[in-house]
């Protein structure tokens, strides 16, 4: 089965940065939509952000500009770039993915990701 596993969450202070990677455990598929997902503390899940192999990307209106996804196929990892961030960004992230789907199925219909990181811890204080 595919194992996703996130890294580089930890503590920053607001207004700083940080990158979050997510490495799959294998190829998953030529057609996959793979995302970013946080849960804070008494909070429901949000997505972040999506990206599939066309470069289709679907972003949380309000997080554009702070956040960039990107991924790097060869090395079946996907990425989150954060900038300027907030102490309301305190969260744990999550990976997912979504197989056979590309991310305009996924993100307009709705669709649950069938894959999902253990998550990585991110405090701004």
């Amino acid at each position: 089965d595919v194992q996703l596993v996130e890294s580089g969450g930890g503590s920053v202070q607001a207004g700083g940065s940080l990158s979050l990677s997510c490495t799959a455990s294998k190829f998953i598929d030529a057609r996959v939509c793979m995302g970013w997902f946080r849960q804070a503390p008494g909070k429901a899940r949000e997505r972040i952000a999506a990206i599939d192999n066309d470069g289709y990307t679907a972003y949380r209106d309000s997080l554009k500009g702070r956040f960039t996804i990107s991924k790097d196929s060869d090395e079946n990892t996907l990425y989150l770039q954060m900038i300027n961030v907030k102490p309301e960004d305190t969260a744990m992230y999550y990976c997912a993915a979504e197989a056979g789907h590309d991310c305009y199925e996924v993100t307009k219909g709705g669709r649950d990701f069938g894959y999902w990181g253990q998550g990585t811890q991110v405090t701004v204080s």
